[in-house]
Formats: C-alpha cells, sequence, structure tokens
C-alpha cells in the first residue's frame, strides 16, 4: 500500500534523523552539516508560503478513486509536457513551454549532442579531440534518440551504449568523511573508473564487452509463466595487463534523457521527506539518499541522476559523460586524455584538442548549450488515461506497493530564471533516493554511500515509448530485462513484497498493470 505518511511530518523526521546522523561525527557542525542535504547550489528558488504548501500537499497526495483520471494526469511534465510522437523522435522534442530564443538555443544543443567527434589532430578544430579512449563518438550513439542504450550483441559485441564501470576498494576522501557510511573506492591502477573499448589509431583499446546469458522460468498465478535472462559480463581481450586485485564491474546502459530539467528543480526536501532509513514506518521500505561530491559547487550534494544517484546536477552528469564516455576535456574536467590512466603511456601522450585559444575541447559556452538541451527533451503525453483497462492496472500499480518507492508526482521549485521548469506538477514515479534491490540486481560495486545492492528507483515517465524510440532497447541497469514484466520479476530486497503480489496477481490484472506502465 502507498505511505501514507504525512509529508511534513516525515520532512520533520528526515531532518532530526540526518542531524543525528551527523552528530556522531562532528557534533558542532551538525545541524549545518545536516543542511547540506538540502542544499541547491544549482537554482535559485523563490521560498514557499503557506498557502501553496497546502496546495502542494494537497495535489501530490496519493490517489484515492481509479475510477477516472487525476486532473492534469495526462501531463506528466506540466506545461512542458510534449505531444505523443508514434514514430522515433517521440524522446527529441522540446518542452513545449519554451520561449523562442530558447527554441533556438536547444536546437544549437542538439547539434553539439549529436556532433561527430574526431582525432586530433584535424582540420575541423571545432570537432577534434576524441578520445584516445572511448566508448562513442557523440552523445546521441550512447542515447540513441536521446532514449535508452541497449546491449551489445553477438559476433562483434560492439557497445556503443553500455560499458563497464570499475572501481577498487580505497580511501574515504577528506571532505566525505564527515558521511559515517560513505564507501571508500578508488580507480582501477591500469583501467580508470571506466572500461572504454575503442581508441585512437596506435592505440590498444582496453577490453571488449561479452554478455552471455542463461535463461530460466519464472512461475505466474493463472499457469502464465515468464522466461528471465541472467547475464554474465566479461571484460575480454583486456589491452592493458589484469584488473586490479578485488576490482569491482558494474554494468551500465545508457539511460532514457527526457524530464532531466524537472528532476533537476524537485526540492530537495521534497526528495528527502520520502526517506526512511530506519523503516520507521514499518513498511519494509527504507530509501536512502546518496550524498556526493560536486566537482561543480565544492561542496556535498544530493545525488539525483546516474543509475546509483552518483551526480548532482545535469551539467555535472554532462560534464562526465564527456570526459568518460568520450575522451572529451570540459572546463570541469579538464583532462585532455580523459579517462586515460598513468600506466597508459601511449594515451596519455596522444594528440588532443586542446590549444592557446581552446584550452578544453568543448568550451563553457558550448557545454552549457548541451546542458541546457539536455535539461529540456520534453516528457510525451500520457496516452489512455481514462481507459478502464489502465485505471484498474494503476489501482494494482498502487496496491501493490509499487508508489512506495516510484513516487508518482512533485511539484517543481517557483523560479525565475528557469521558467521552463518553475512551478510545474510533474509526475516521474519516482523517489529518486536509493533502495536494496536483492542480490539477483545486484552489481557489488558501492558509489558514494550506494552499496553494492542499491540502485536509485527509476523514473518511469515515457517508459511505455522506449521500444518505440529504440526498438532494440531493454530495460533494468543493464538491460537485462527484455519486457516491463521481466523487469519487475527482477525485483527483489526491498521490493520483493511488491514483485510477489505481482506474480499472485490474476492474468487479468496483471496485464492491467503492463496497460498502464505502457501508458506512461
Amino acid at each position: 500500500m502507498p505511505n501514507s505518511t504525512p509529508p511534513r511530518w516525515k520532512r520533520w523526521k528526515t531532518e532530526l534523523t540526518l542531524a543525528a546522523a551527523f552528530a556522531a561525527a562532528t557534533p558542532v557542525a551538525a545541524l549545518d552539516l545536516a543542511s547540506r542535504y538540502q542544499a541547491e547550489p544549482h537554482l535559485s528558488p523563490l521560498p514557499r508560503t503557506d498557502a501553496e504548501r497546502v496546495r502542494i500537499e494537497a495535489v501530490t497526495a496519493p490517489a484515492t478513486d481509479f475510477s477516472a483520471p487525476e486532473p492534469f494526469e495526462n501531463l506528466p511534465a506540466g506545461a512542458a509536457t510534449v505531444r505523443a510522437r508514434s514514430d522515433d523522435e517521440a524522446f527529441s522534442q522540446h518542452s513545449a513551454n519554451l520561449s523562442f530564443e530558447q527554441e533556438l538555443e536547444f536546437k544549437l544543443g542538439n547539434g553539439l549532442f549529436k556532433k561527430i567527434w574526431v582525432f586530433a589532430p584535424a582540420s575541423t578544430l571545432g570537432s577534434d579531440g576524441l578520445g584516445p579512449l572511448y566508448n562513442a563518438r557523440s552523445c546521441q550513439r550512447c542515447h540513441l534518440k536521446d532514449g535508452r542504450g541497449h546491449v551489445p550483441e553477438q559476433p562483434d559485441y560492439a557497445s556503443t551504449s553500455m560499458f563497464l564501470r570499475v572501481s577498487i576498494p580505497g580511501p574515504v576522501p577528506s571532505e566525505m568523511q564527515v558521511i559515517s557510511d560513505y564507501i571508500g573506492t578508488a580507480p582501477d591502477p591500469n583501467y580508470g573508473q571506466q572500461l572504454q573499448d575503442f581508441s585512437a589509431p596506435g592505440i590498444h583499446s582496453e577490453y571488449k564487452l561479452q554478455v552471455d546469458y542463461g535463461e530460466f522460468e519464472v512461475p505466474l498465478n493463472g499457469g502464465q509463466t515468464a522466461t528471465l535472462r541472467r547475464p554474465l559480463y566479461t571484460a575480454a581481450n583486456l589491452g592493458y595487463g589484469p584488473l586490479a586485485e578485488g576490482a569491482m564491474l558494474s554494468p551500465r546502459v545508457a539511460p532514457p534523457m527526457i524530464g532531466l530539467g524537472l528532476l533537476e528543480t524537485i526540492p530537495a526536501a521534497d526528495i528527502l521527506a520520502h526517506a526512511d532509513e530506519e523503516d520507521a514506518d514499518g513498511n519494509g521500505i527504507s530509501g536512502r539518499a546518496n550524498l556526493v561530491w560536486s566537482q561543480e559547487f565544492n561542496q556535498i550534494m544530493l545525488g539525483r541522476f546516474g543509475l546509483k544517484a552518483g551526480s548532482p546536477t545535469v551539467h555535472e552528469q554532462s560534464a562526465g559523460a564527456f570526459s568518460g564516455d568520450i575522451g572529451i576535456s570540459t572546463p570541469l574536467f579538464p583532462a585532455h586524455a580523459g579517462e586515460c590512466t598513468n600506466q597508459q603511456i601511449k594515451c596519455q601522450s596522444a594528440p588532443h584538442g586542446g590549444s592557446d585559444s581552446r584550452e578544453t575541447e568543448i568550451d563553457q559556452p558550448n557545454m552549457d548549450l548541451v546542458t541546457f538541451y539536455s535539461r529540456n527533451l520534453g516528457v510525451p503525453a500520457r496516452r489512455n488515461t481514462d481507459d478502464p483497462k489502465v485505471l484498474r492496472g494503476k489501482q494494482v500499480f498502487y496496491d501493490s506497493g509499487c508508489t512506495s518507492c516510484h513516487v508518482p508526482k512533485y511539484v517543481t521549485h517557483r523560479l525565475q530564471d528557469r521558467p521552463e521548469q518553475s512551478f510545474q506538477l510533474v509526475w516521474p514515479y519516482s523517489d529518486l533516493l536509493l533502495h536494496d534491490m536483492g542480490e539477483g540486481l545486484a552489481d557489488h560495486r558501492p558509489e558514494a554511500r550506494a552499496t553494492g545492492r542499491e540502485w536509485r528507483t527509476a523514473p518511469l515517465w515515457g517508459i511505455g515509448l522506449t521500444q518505440q524510440v529504440s526498438p532494440r532497447a531493454t530495460f533494468l541497469h543493464d538491460g537485462r530485462a527484455r519486457t516491463l514484466l521481466e523487469a519487475i520479476l527482477w525485483h527483489g530486497g526491498e521490493a520483493e513484497a511488491a514483485k510477489t503480489r505481482v506474480v499472485e496477481l490474476s492474468p487479468r490484472d496483471r496485464a492491467a498493470l503492463i496497460s498502464f506502465l505502457e501508458s506512461l
């Protein structure tokens, strides 16, 4: 059942919990440190009035009537919602409420997002600097049509939109030692933090990603069965010697790009209101905030982006992808060699695209355009919200406990400088918190506070159009689930009870649940 704890009480409880957690480490500064969970230096929000708080609590309350759609349910991104196209461009539209001038900015950002980078030196000075090690030559080649990536296929296993993250156990950085449960990691000394399977001429690539599957049957109520596939990942053809002892690998498929600016403007306090680390309400769900160090703002911030909520802002996530995925230096991550380690001598000494007039291979004005584009990819309108089967599926979604993690709706900050994201009722179906998803989905690789069994709740908006945008796209962090039902059946840990309820549903109700998800 959905959590019925009043949001205001949960916010108060969260603040006390955070203050108590910090008190043990630094008693004098406990309250100041706790407030960093809610620090939002990337935003300049106006304070909410008491009247607005009352309105927001009413409009974001869980649904109780499933006989008809809720008001504005067909507009998951509020005024930014775009029409639901029936082709593969469904995720590539700009937010509907952009001004004419902003549309031009969006189009310029789109050009940079699609730009094919080339090796240096090249005659196209604005596009050189690729690699020397890389996973893709453009942002678009990972986020296919701005949607999900896909797993590599035999025989060549060319991944492009999927890779392996890697790390080894390491010390906790000094700036993060105020967080008692922060998990220290370090890059692999030979391979860094991410394995790249492409390289410049004369330089070895790092590996080839190989994926093999073993299948097994899951019985469902009503005489039905589902076939799940369990993946086995191999870092084959390692180009720089063995991985370090204790190396931890995590497969990642590129997630969709829609709605990121709206996720960025949900008040941190509203996200934290759903955190319940000690499961005080006894519902078996204990969402936790990931806390990360922001390179952009030099402070601890709430993680929102990435499969383990390891990045705090759209800009920082985008800059990290340029460095790690394409090998392009940015003002935030200025290393021209990208992810090359000190052990990769040829990689470190390879030509790059920097110059006296161009300190990094992409400069800040162009990074701002990419960030604006990434913030304003529109969320498509819901379909069939008044269909009786979809409405029944919505009730099943609630009754099965799915909304305990996939929180349906929020109201974004009121912002003067970002009107396109300001004070919108949005329906991402995520709490943006970390949850233990069980051993079946564990990657055993921690990231900041996230353990090897924890993942950020994936937003569900647009999920019904995923395979329309990219027919090869599949689901979950590593693409193992070929269907939405398979994705549900992989849920474990905190979601085990909800998964079991879905298994026990009648075939009719299970089909209704899938119809609801397909309408998102």
